[in-house]
């Protein structure tokens, strides 16, 4: 299948803010060949996003975030201060690799001396057309940690240093429930002894 096997026959736009919603009439061919019906869709359109899992080499430790997410409150059985790593938006102009740095010194106080990709993603290819990099970025850790956070965004953000087993142990209990933290720290659990080599 390609992209021309797809045919959009009308958008309209319905919420326009922070996210865009959007309702799609299209339709697509069929894998026995031949066209779908004329089908509906609502489209939830989010910007390509970032996220860095901040970590220290030679402690053998990293950088984790805690902060409120109001979908984790209105949801039963899910930590409303979620555990996560840094993220943030991808805005006009900027490398993916300058958002994982910006973010970095802004969520969590800490310069990133290099990094390495660990994947780009869809969290939710059936609604939404957001698109999440995540990196792997080395830093010092010493010192690090405290409330961090842009106050015109509103944001209330704990960084805390903890250690790799730390932060597995919160995995295993169920305490990390998101996807980008979650990816990222089982990519660290398969590449920290390689980290710790070429990270020195």
């Amino acid at each position: 299948m390609t992209e021309k096997a797809v045919e959009i026959i009308e958008e309209e736009p319905l919420h326009e803010g922070f996210f865009r919603l959007k309702k799609v009439l299209l339709r697509h061919e069929l894998f026995q060949g031949g066209w779908s019906g004329v089908m509906e869709r609502e489209l939830f359109e989010r910007d390509p996003v970032v996220g860095l899992l901040p970590y220290d080499p030679a402690s053998d430790s990293l950088v984790l975030l805690e902060q409120f997410r109001l979908p984790a409150y209105r949801n039963d059985g899910m930590e409303t201060w979620q555990n996560e790593i840094v993220a943030g938006i991808v805005e006009p102009g900027e490398s993916l690799e300058e958002v994982a740095r910006r973010e970095s010194l802004e969520e969590a106080g800490c310069e990133v001396k290099a990094l390495e990709k660990i994947i780009t993603y869809m969290p939710s290819q059936g609604a939404c057309t957001e698109v999440v990099t995540l990196f792997a970025g080395w830093v010092d850790a010493q010192g690090l940690g405290g409330v961090h956070g842009l106050d015109h965004e509103h944001e209330d953000i704990l960084a805390k240093v903890v250690s790799f087993e730390e932060a597995w142990a919160l995995l295993e209990s169920g305490r990390v429930q998101n996807s980008p933290a979650i990816i990222a720290l089982q990519w660290l659990r398969l590449n920290r002894e390689r980290l710790r080599d070429i990270w020195r």
